[in-house]
């Protein structure tokens, strides 16, 4: 029997203060009624003693706590999960936004996950191709692993999360393969882009969608993330899918820890954000991974806008600590016209030299790889040269490192968003990039990967 109590003492904000309650849990649901009926939901944020202190899902206007009594539900906020789940969208509460019935779940998930044992997780080193050449060519993304997207405020990051969402695919077999889409706090425009997108391209016949809307309360952006992780767990441990979870946006999820934090007048840290942001962020993108023993494996792409542009500021600081590198949105490129605008040189996968090679991607991958990134690297320093002191500054071969690198960024870098490479395309492009360079310099390169993919000049 559930037991209901008429002692709530005060709201303040997005909290409720309950007094005289007996075994009560953290994290545990509530169920508030009004004497007309209506009710609304909360979680026990923490205890004291006997006191209560709730958090609100919903806004607290038009709230009577003289005649309202809280009812605690004994389970923390679980989501109901079945194969139907795929070519949905809900909000960011798990309920669906679609206008499609309720799904009948097969079994009901608690959305703050168990931590997979260190022990039992398997190596990720299965290349996952995006068809974005950046990305494939040289900040290889590996299935089971977390490689965030540093974004700035106007870059196209959504574009950029929505490309990635309806062209990634792990090659060969026929593996099983989704995507867990999370949106939070985003305008209702861009989950409008989201969803059209889906829609119109086919992809969200194997994508489930979780959409929380910056007009949502604070308290359902902190559960959004980990309502999309517990649907990608069930899809990967449960049924053996190779799944691909994009969230978007980490700031705005960080900015909604914030406010909660305020609320509860805990001493801040850096920035306002709260001491304990950093043990958040990483019970959820500790949640990707592969298990040994079982088919499945989740991977993570988070995406975060940097508060004025700042690598340096606490989200994406963090993030960096706890994730397998980055991919960082230039607005220099972005300015140029070119999309998607990916820096190759600050951007990072610290397991690329894990998914390549050969059986993999192909034997000359690693090579190339490490002869386009020191090629464009001279590039750039050479077209700065150029700039400061004119062309005649620049040696014959400065002058040929200065052209590759523009053509690197026309050619390789910026393809658009609406095309999809496959590896052996984006391999091809590196190699008729580097044939602008004199073989002398192609130093990092095997012969025998010269003699055979170099294409000869006529």
């Amino acid at each position: 029997m559930l037991k209901e109590y008429r002692t709530i003492k005060e709201v303040v904000g997005p909290l409720m203060l309950v007094e005289n309650v007996e075994n009560v849990k953290y994290n545990e649901l509530v169920q508030i009624e009004q004497a007309n009926g209506e009710i609304r939901q909360g979680k026990v944020l923490e205890i004291n003693r006997d006191r209560a202190l709730v958090q609100l899902f919903e806004a607290s206007q038009g709230l009577k706590i003289s005649s309202a009594k809280a009812r605690f539900l004994g389970k923390s906020i679980e989501l109901k999960v079945s194969m139907d789940m795929l070519g949905r969208v809900f909000d960011g509460m798990g309920h669906p936004k679609d206008g499609g019935p309720e799904i009948i779940p097969e079994k009901s998930m608690d959305i703050n996950g168990s931590p997979i044992n260190p022990a039992a997780r398997d190596y990720p080193d299965e290349f996952i191709q995006t068809g974005i050449s950046a990305i494939d060519g040289l900040n290889t993304l590996v299935r089971g692993q977390k490689l965030p997207v540093f974004s700035a405020s106007g870059l196209p990051h959504a574009n950029l999360a929505a490309q990635i969402a309806r062209q990634a695919k792990v090659l060969g077999g026929d593996s099983k393969f989704a995507v867990v889409f999370a949106a939070m706090g985003i305008t209702y425009e861009e989950a409008d882009f989201f969803i059209s997108d889906f829609r119109k391209t086919g992809a969200i016949d194997r994508a489930v969608l979780f959409m929380n809307l910056a007009s949502d309360p604070a308290i359902e952006r902190i559960a959004t993330p980990r309502m999309a992780l517990s649907a990608a767990e069930y899809l990967a441990f449960d049924k053996g899918m190779h799944v691909l979870v994009i969230m978007t946006d980490i700031t705005n999820y960080a900015e909604a820890m914030r406010e909660v934090s305020a609320a509860r007048k805990e001493v801040p840290g850096r920035r306002g954000y709260p001491g304990y942001l950093y043990t958040d962020l990483a019970s959820i993108y500790e949640r990707a991974g592969k298990i040994r023993g079982k088919e499945g494996s989740i991977t993570q792409i988070p995406i975060l806008t940097m508060p004025e542009d700042d690598k340096t500021h606490p989200i994406p600081d963090l993030t960096g600590y706890i994730t397998e590198g980055q991919i960082i949105l230039s607005r220099e490129l972005y300015k140029k016209g070119y999309n998607p605008p990916i820096d190759v040189l600050p951007s990072l996968s610290r397991l690329k030299d894990k998914g390549i090679g050969k059986g993999k991607t192909r034997e000359d991958h690693a090579d190339t790889m490490n002869q386009l990134f020191a090629a464009y690297a001279r590039g750039k320093e050479a077209k700065e040269l150029s700039a400061i002191l004119g062309d005649a500054a620049l040696t014959d071969v400065d002058k040929k490192y200065a052209e590759f690198a523009e053509k690197f960024e026309r050619r390789y870098i910026s393809q658009g968003f609406d095309t999809n490479r496959d590896i052996e395309e984006t391999l091809t492009i590196g190699w008729e990039l580097l044939s602008v360079l004199p073989k002398s310099e192609l130093k990092r390169i095997k012969d025998e990967y010269i003699q055979t993919y170099l294409p000869k000049k006529a």
